[in-house]
This record gives C-alpha cells, sequence and structure tokens, in this order.
C-alpha cells in the first residue's frame, strides 16, 4: 500500500501541502464550482418546500416542525410524503428570519458554503479511508496518503452530479445530511487508539456520539442514518483486520481455529455492534412511529417500475437504474432535474438491448468485490472494500430494494455515494501509474477531468438559476419526459405566452394522456381563449382519470358555468369542495354561481365562506360588498367593507366600494377620504375619479358648483383617454 500511495503521490501534479492549504484549495475550488448559482432564483421544488412551506414563518409554532413533513404538510395525513426532515426547515427557517423574508441569495449562499465545508471535511474523511489510522508511540495521527487524499477530495469537490444538491435549495436536505454523516463517520474513528499490535481499545462516549450523530444526519435527510453500517464495515475490515475471505473459508472447511474471532471478540467489537445495532433499530423504530399512517403512497408515474406485476420486469428494471445512476456518476454529462414519466421508457423483453447496462455493471462491482476479497495486500483490499461500502450503503435507500421510493433516478440521492466513486477512481490512477512510466499524462487525464468537472458545474449552476433555464435545459436529455414539456409550457403560461405553452402542454398529454395536471392547465388556458368545448373535453377527462382532483373540478365548474350548465356547473363545484374541504377560491366561484342565478344569500354564504378560509381573498370581499350595495343593505355592506380593511388595509378596491357605500349612506367626508386614498393607491383607474366626482357633486353642488366635479373628471378624461370606451364610459359618468 505504501508502494501505490508512493506513486499516486508522484502523478499528482502539486506539492505536497500542508493540511491547512490542502484543505484550503479544496474549499476554494468547491466554491468555484457553484459560485454562479449564488444569485439564482427559488426553482422547481423550492417553491412548495420554501416558499408554500408555512413552517418558515415566524407565526407558526417551532414545535409544528417536528409534526409536519419536508413540505409543510401534517404527517399523519394520508397525502403526506411521509419526508421528515425537520433539522433541515429549521435551517430554511433561520435563512427566513436572518434574511427579513423569502430572499434566494441567502439559501443559496448557504448552500455553497455547505458544500464547501463538506468538501474540507472529505479531506480528513478519505485521509482515513486511504491512509488508514496510525498512531506513533505517542498516540498522535500521521497521514500517510496526503495527495491521494487531496485528489479524491478535489475529485468529490467538482463533481457536477451534485449540482442539484447546491443549487436547488431543497438539496439542503442532502447537504445537512452528509455533514451529520461525515462527522458521525470521524467521530467513529476517534473512538480508536490503536498501538503497535496491541489489542485495539475504544471510548464507548465515542461511539454513542457517533451514533447520536447518525440520528440527527437521519433528521437532516433520511439516508444519514446509513452512517452506522459505514461505521460497522469500517470496524470490522479496519480496525478488527477481519479477512472475510479467509473466515469464510475457514467456515467452509469446519476449521475451529478462529483466532480472528476470539480477538475481536475480546477487543469489544461485539459489544460495539451492540450498540450500532440497538441505536439504528431505535432511530428506526422512533422515526416509524413519527411517520404515523405507514409509507408514503406514490403513484405510477413517479416509479413505474415499482409497479410492474412481474417480480422479474422489476428487478431488470431496478438493475437499469442502477446502471444509469453508475453512468451519472461516470459522465456527468447528461443531467436533468426529473428523471420521471416517461424520460425511461420500462425494459419489458430480455431482448431489449439495454439490458447490457446493467449485466456490465454487475461484471464491474463482481470483479472489484473479487479483488477485494481475494488480494494478498491487505491494504488494498480494505481500501476497496471501503470505497464500495461508502458507494453502496447510503445509496441503498433509494434502491427500491426496503421499500418503493418516488423517484427513478434522484442526482440528489448520489451526493454520498459520490465520494466511493471518488475514492475508486483515485485508487485506479495510482493502480496505473504503478505500470507506466508516463506518469506525465496520468497527470495530464487528472488534470483534464478536474478541468472538464469545473467547467460542466459552472455551466450546471448557470441553468439551475431560474426555470426557464433549467426546464429547457431538461428537453434534450429527456425529450420524452411529460413533466419536462409541462413545466415549460407552465413557465411560458405564467410570462403570458399561452401560444407556446399551449403546444408543451399538447405534447406533455400526447407523452403521458393521463397526466391530468397538464389537462388542467391546457383547459385553464382554452377557458380563457374561450375555447370552451375543448376545455370542458379536457377537465372532464383529468376527473374521470383522477376523481378527486379538486381543481379540475373547480375548473370544469367554472367552464360549465360560462356555457350556461349551471346545474352541472354547482355539481363540479360542489364536488371540488367535497375533495378539498378548504378551498377558498372554489368558494368564491361557487358565490359567482349563485349571483348569476340571482340567489344572493346563497351567494354571500359561499363568499363569507372564502373569507373565512382566506381572510385575504379581496375578489370575495368585494362582491360581498358590491351585492350588498346593489340589493339596498348599506348597513351590512359597510360592515363588511369596513371588516375587510381591516384585514387588507392596502386594497384599493375594498376602498373604492366602501367609499361609494359611504356616499349613498351620505357619509361624504369619509367617502371621499376613502375615493382619495384608492385613487393615491391606483391613480389611473377612471371610475374611483369619476365616483369621487359624482360624491363631490353631491356633497358641493351648493358652494362650488362646478370646481371639483370639473376637477375629478378631467382626470378620469385623462384615466380612459380617447378610446371608445373611454368615451362610452365617461358619458355614463356625467349622466350620472
Amino acid at each position: 500500500m505504501a508502494e501505490l500511495d508512493a506513486d499516486l503521490d508522484h502523478i499528482l501534479p502539486s506539492p505536497v501541502l500542508p493540511p491547512f492549504w490542502a484543505k484550503l484549495v479544496v474549499g476554494c475550488v468547491s466554491l468555484v464550482c457553484f459560485a454562479r448559482s449564488y444569485d439564482g432564483d427559488f426553482v422547481f421544488d423550492d417553491s412548495e418546500a420554501i416558499v408554500n412551506n408555512k413552517d418558515l414563518r415566524a407565526e407558526t409554532p417551532l414545535g409544528d416542525l417536528w409534526h409536519h413533513d419536508f413540505w409543510g404538510s401534517r404527517l399523519s395525513s394520508n397525502t403526506s410524503h411521509k419526508s421528515y426532515r425537520p433539522l433541515t426547515v429549521l435551517t430554511f427557517r433561520i435563512n427566513y428570519y436572518l434574511s427579513g423574508g423569502f430572499h434566494p441569495m441567502s439559501f443559496h449562499v448557504t448552500n455553497i458554503l455547505l458544500h464547501g465545508g463538506i468538501s474540507v471535511l472529505m479531506l480528513d474523511v478519505f485521509s482515513v479511508l486511504l491512509g488508514g489510522l496510525q498512531y506513533t508511540s505517542r498516540g498522535r495521527r500521521l497521514n500517510l496518503a496526503p495527495r491521494s487524499s487531496l485528489l479524491a477530495a478535489l475529485l468529490f469537490a467538482t463533481h457536477p452530479v451534485h449540482t442539484e444538491c447546491v443549487a436547488g435549495v431543497v438539496g439542503r436536505a442532502d447537504l445537512l445530511g452528509a455533514l451529520f454523516f461525515l462527522l458521525s463517520f470521524l467521530g467513529y474513528c476517534k473512538a480508536f487508539r490503536e498501538t503497535g499490535n496491541k489489542e485495539g481499545t475504544h471510548s464507548t462516549f465515542w461511539v454513542l456520539l457517533s451514533i447520536l450523530l447518525g440520528a440527527v444526519a437521519m433528521l437532516c435527510k433520511e439516508q444519514g442514518i446509513t452512517v452506522l453500517g459505514l461505521n460497522a464495515i469500517f470496524d470490522i475490515l479496519v480496525i478488527g483486520k477481519l479477512n472475510v475471505l479467509e473466515m469464510v473459508q475457514k467456515v467452509l472447511h469446519k476449521d475451529k481455529s478462529l483466532e480472528n474471532i476470539r480477538m475481536l471478540r475480546n477487543g469489544g467489537l461485539l459489544f460495539r455492534m451492540t450498540l450500532l445495532a440497538l441505536g439504528g433499530a431505535g432511530v428506526l423504530y422512533v422515526r416509524w412511529k413519527i411517520m404515523g399512517t405507514g409509507p408514503p403512497a406514490f403513484t405510477e408515474v413517479d416509479n413505474p417500475a415499482s409497479f410492474a406485476d412481474s417480480v422479474l420486469v422489476r428487478a431488470i428494471n431496478y438493475n437499469y437504474y442502477y446502471s444509469l445512476n453508475a453512468w451519472l456518476l461516470l459522465c456527468p454529462w447528461w443531467l436533468c432535474f426529473d428523471w420521471s414519466m416517461g424520460c425511461i421508457p420500462l425494459i419489458k423483453s430480455a431482448g431489449d438491448w439495454r439490458v447490457t447496462a446493467p449485466a456490465a455493471l454487475w461484471l464491474c462491482l463482481i470483479g472489484l468485490i473479487c479483488r477485494a476479497l481475494c488480494s494478498a495486500d491487505r491494504h488494498r483490499r480494505r481500501i476497496l472494500t471501503l470505497s464500495l461500502g461508502f458507494l453502496i450503503i447510503p445509496f441503498l435507500p433509494a434502491s427500491n430494494l426496503f421499500f418503493r421510493v418516488g423517484f427513478v433516478i434522484a442526482e440528489r440521492v448520489l451526493y454520498l455515494p459520490s465520494a466511493g466513486y471518488c475514492m475508486l477512481l483515485t485508487f485506479g490512477f495510482g493502480a496505473l501509474s504503478k505500470h507506466t512510466k508516463k506518469k506525465k499524462w496520468i497527470a495530464a487525464v487528472i488534470l483534464g477531468i478536474l478541468f472538464i468537472n469545473v467547467l460542466r458545474c459552472v455551466i450546471r449552476s448557470g441553468e439551475w438559476r431560474n426555470e426557464e433555464q433549467l426546464f429547457r435545459s431538461a428537453l434534450s436529455v429527456c425529450p420524452l419526459n411529460a413533466k419536462v414539456h409541462y413545466n415549460v409550457g407552465k413557465n411560458l403560461a405564467d410570462r403570458g405566452n399561452q401560444t407556446a405553452a399551449i403546444r408543451y402542454y399538447r405534447e406533455a398529454v400526447r407523452l403521458n394522456p393521463k397526466y391530468v395536471h397538464a389537462m388542467n392547465n391546457l383547459g385553464n388556458i382554452l377557458k380563457e381563449r374561450n375555447e370552451l368545448r375543448e376545455a370542458e373535453e379536457l377537465l372532464s377527462l383529468a376527473v374521470q382519470i383522477q376523481p378527486d382532483f379538486a381543481a379540475a373540478w373547480m375548473n370544469l365548474g367554472i367552464v360549465q358555468n360560462s356555457l350556461k350548465r349551471f346545474e352541472a356547473a354547482e355539481q363540479s363545484y360542489r364536488t371540488a369542495i367535497k375533495h378539498r374541504r378548504k378551498y377558498p377560491d372554489c368558494y368564491y366561484n361557487l358565490g359567482r354561481l349563485y349571483a348569476d342565478l340571482n340567489r344572493h344569500v346563497d351567494a354571500l354564504n359561499a363568499w363569507r365562506n372564502a373569507t373565512v378560509l382566506k381572510p385575504e381573498h379581496s375578489l370575495a370581499w368585494n362582491n360581498m360588498i358590491i351585492l350588498l350595495d346593489n340589493t339596498g343593505n348599506l348597513a351590512q355592506a359597510e360592515a363588511v367593507g369596513r371588516e375587510a380593511l381591516e384585514l387588507i388595509p392596502n386594497d384599493h378596491s375594498l376602498m373604492f366600494s366602501l367609499a361609494n357605500v359611504l356616499g349613498k349612506s351620505q357619509k361624504y367626508k369619509e367617502s371621499e377620504a376613502l375615493f382619495l386614498k384608492a385613487i393615491k393607491a391606483h391613480p389611473n383607474a377612471a371610475s374611483y375619479h369619476g365616483n369621487l366626482a359624482v360624491g363631490n357633486t353631491a356633497r358641493y353642488s351648493e358652494a362650488f358648483p362646478m370646481k371639483p366635479i370639473s376637477c375629478c373628471f378631467s382626470c378620469a378624461l385623462s384615466s380612459l383617454g380617447t378610446s371608445r370606451p373611454g368615451q362610452k364610459a365617461l358619458r355614463n359618468l356625467s349622466a350620472a
């Protein structure tokens, strides 16, 4: 092993760096890779996990974080994804508090700094894994492979597959989970002090602290608990110096002279394994109890392979997914924010050429495992085994082996496994340098890989800066992914480009004929363009496919109302409320339907329900005021208007409506004050100037017959311009 390390140190094109400078280099390189995303927007899942997550706001009690999932829903809810990461949400809340709101920069900068800190910490981890724990007679640790550790840390810091974790704010969960994962591992290493060939000793305190840090890692991201498995493997192979192959051979030959086993038992291995097993089981039990209603319910579009009827089809596709994850580590050029919804078609027959990918993966893994077990060099055997352990163990929760996961491929789950890949790559360069004299070529290859990785990180970080670039970047990687087309269409629709949005929505529905969200959004646009028949067909199909899709039921009701199919519209609204009881917008639209049918009491009740559920629902408040005004209930209209302005004091439309009511009630002074306040907030509203003129006419007609009204009509004329609708409104205003 010493020879291997020496070869590796010779090919690395840098001097031997003191620990401080090595960490400084790694930290700076990691920051350069992802610094471009520092002022990016909230994109993709950030909207739900941060912007729409009430757990970040000061009015939400801190205790609620321990009862809610990552997205702010109650864990006991059947719709919860059961992603329990309260410590990650707490850091989001701290960002929100320190930055004074939802300012993306502070969130992004935190992620970038976290990745830099983790990359620096990887130097210590790789020093242990590649160089081992060696102690002098005075107990001081010696780092035997400074350059190999530096190379592995640089490969980790610059790996492009990390972009999603760093540039996407929700990747904070993976970063924090990795941070405490590494701290737990280093804490476990600190529990040991080896002196020569004497029997090893350990500190129970550090073992228990390592278990605690593993639990903290799990509260940041679920896969953090897997550090206990890595600790166990490290203990067995490094501390216990167990030769697995030799042990298996002795068992097969019924050799009872298992001296190694007796030595490990005497050295406290069984005690430490018991602590790790009990600690892990206890943490998992508490996590299961907190989950409440069992595992989350995912749909076929989330993970189609897990819904395949054949066990063989599921197994083949799972292994194909593993090979694609391995390819992302090996060649991280084709990166996508989402790999679901047809991005990776299922393998359904043995004749599919893609079955060669999992076969190649397992040939490589078996070859590495055999070399690890059969190598006569104990250090080489240990490094290969620990590299594979670091590669595989943190990936197990995402493997579908123990439970169904809600994705096909997720680049974020490769953050920790990539450390094992970096170790294997470093080991490979060392082995290659040992058998060649052209070490300069190997050095050039290393520099080339690092340069390409940095360049790819910079480019990919730029794509994560806003949703338009992120979604469009996926079109070339996953053209069959319906969600990619849906997100591009949604982004275009939000920017007002409905024509282009329709094209992408249609493509999303073509790729996935059961994509109800694309149908709903497409139906909405067609409704706004008055293409009501096609909109009704799409929305009807959406609710047939997903009967509990409340938003589609509400939009279907709006279309049916526009088509004068009032009974069907009322039934659609009622169905939407049945599936989503707290649905203020649906109550608002139901109130509009009742108002059209002159069912005034029902309309008022519906709008009141909307304001109870959403006190800032300005449209519902306004409609109540106007309806009460039009029906002559001025006192009630005034009471509702004052109540609304207390809740939404800066809404100029509410000021205008209440000012009209006060004017009719001959409270001219208050009315004028509100009109002026509304005009100040929205000076270009012609009706505000005109109605103020009418109020002034009623109040000042005797003392000032023309001056106030002429001024207000001049403002109204200026606001309306010379258009025909403006002239007509002005004539109506003058007649009034």
